[in-house]
């Protein structure tokens, strides 16, 4: 046995979020709404005990990741591969701009993970750069069986990769739904069986 446990939290609200345009890549910054939420959550974060905290190198993440840190006395360590989805052409749009340049394809994209925004990559591929990092720790961790990992990450990046870790057939992954702001996920494996669980989803204040 290995890692433990997995938090993946999500950053607290951004600029973008309250427009209601689509991040990705693009670099927006928490507003002081969701400065406050990375606050407030911080403290419930660090009641899991984790010995280690990672973060995208994206802004939204990495701030959300400092108020973590700032409760828990753990530096953040930054990792590109947990970004959010990189959207492409879609970045920077609301829905309905992106409807009215290329109807019905919003839909397509929230029902099939192999769907790929123009000049962006799909969910599969997400989850494909992102599990490396969890493999990765598993092998650091081989010698600490009670690890807990806190991942600070993106909405998207996190349904993924709990739909990956959970070995979840890709038919099903658009079942599980999105994440609220500063809310997280939480993976668990038994003593007994290296198989990850889900302890919880879209957890929080």
């Amino acid at each position: 046995m290995t890692l433990r446990r997995l938090a993946l939290l999500r950053h607290g609200q951004t600029d973008y979020n309250v427009t209601g345009r689509m991040q990705g890549h693009i670099d927006s910054v928490l507003t002081e709404a969701g400065q406050a939420q990375a606050v407030a959550v911080a403290p419930e974060v660090a009641r899991l005990g984790p010995d280690r905290l990672i973060s995208s190198d994206l802004q939204r993440a990495v701030d959300t990741a400092e108020a973590v840190a700032a409760a828990t006395s753990l530096p953040v360590k930054l990792d590109s591969r947990l970004r959010e989805t990189h959207l492409g052409e879609w970045q920077g749009l609301t829905v309905a701009q992106i409807e009215e340049q290329w109807p019905g394809a919003i839909a397509a994209w929230r029902s099939d993970p192999a769907y790929t925004p123009p000049g962006g990559e799909s969910r599969i591929e997400v989850v494909r750069r992102s599990r490396p990092v969890v493999d990765e720790l598993d092998e650091e961790y081989a010698d600490n069986p009670r690890g807990i990992v806190v991942m600070v990450a993106h909405g998207g990046m996190i349904a993924g990769l709990v739909c990956g870790l959970l070995g979840l057939p890709t038919s099903t992954w658009p079942s599980i739904g999105g994440m609220g702001n500063a809310r997280w996920a939480q993976l668990a494996r038994r003593d007994d069986h290296p198989r990850w669980r889900l302890a919880g989803y879209n957890v929080g204040l």
